[in-house]
């Protein structure tokens, strides 16, 4: 795996490029601003760029425009994107496209290490990691007669899980439960969301954040 990093913070760029390669993955290039990213997205051609959410000269959304203009030059670029807070807005803008192959995780996820590098290998995958935080904050800003108060406990939990980009058998080992249960909650869950009844990877996930976001 390849991956390009735009950090401006130079202690975590060095940090995140020493720790991916320490686990044996080429960081072809480690840059601090929105115009080298993509040049060394265009130049290295990576599967993965990690990108700072909020880079110079702003330090708003830079990172994550420049990140949003990479995959439109080169389809099929995955990105991860870091950020010091909970932005939900961040997280639909990098699902606009509906390709799959993105995450968005806190910075502090990062120090989870075992977290963050399955993170890194699911957005690569083509899948989608978001932070649990995120989904969390997504599950609980919603109105009053949303049909998303209509799922059980349960169906919520799965939800979530599904959200953050787990596959079933992830998610029956995290709850306690049988494969064939969680498929019949996923079911039951897009039966009430009224969204298509489809179990093939990264597109349920997208569904639901598409209608989580809404």
């Amino acid at each position: 795996m390849r991956i390009v990093i735009a950090e401006d913070d130079a202690l975590l760029r060095e940090g995140l490029t020493h720790l991916l390669r320490a686990e044996g993955i080429e960081v072809s290039s480690a840059v601090d601003n929105p115009a080298d990213l993509l040049t060394a997205v265009a130049e290295d051609r990576p599967d993965v760029a990690v990108v700072d959410v909020r880079m110079p000269p702003s330090f708003t959304d830079e990172g994550l425009r420049a990140a949003v203009e990479a995959r439109r030059l080169h389809p099929g670029l995955a990105v991860l994107v870091l950020s010091a807070h909970v932005e939900d807005s961040y997280a639909a803008e990098l699902l606009a496209d509906g390709s799959g192959g993105v995450g968005y995780l806190l910075k502090e996820r990062v120090g989870k290490v075992e977290d963050f590098l399955d993170a890194l290998q699911r957005v690569a995958a083509g899948g989608t990691a978001m932070d649990p935080e995120v989904v969390s904050q997504l599950l609980v800003r919603r109105r009053a007669d949303d049909p998303l108060h209509g799922l059980t406990p349960r169906e919520r939990e799965v939800l979530a899980l599904m959200a953050e980009g787990h596959s079933n058998a992830t998610i029956a080992g995290a709850l306690v439960v049988s494969d064939s249960a969680v498929h019949k909650h996923i079911g039951n869950i897009f039966a009430k969301l009224q969204l298509p009844a489809t179990d093939a990877g990264h597109r349920r996930v997208l569904a639901v954040l598409a209608y989580l976001r809404a």
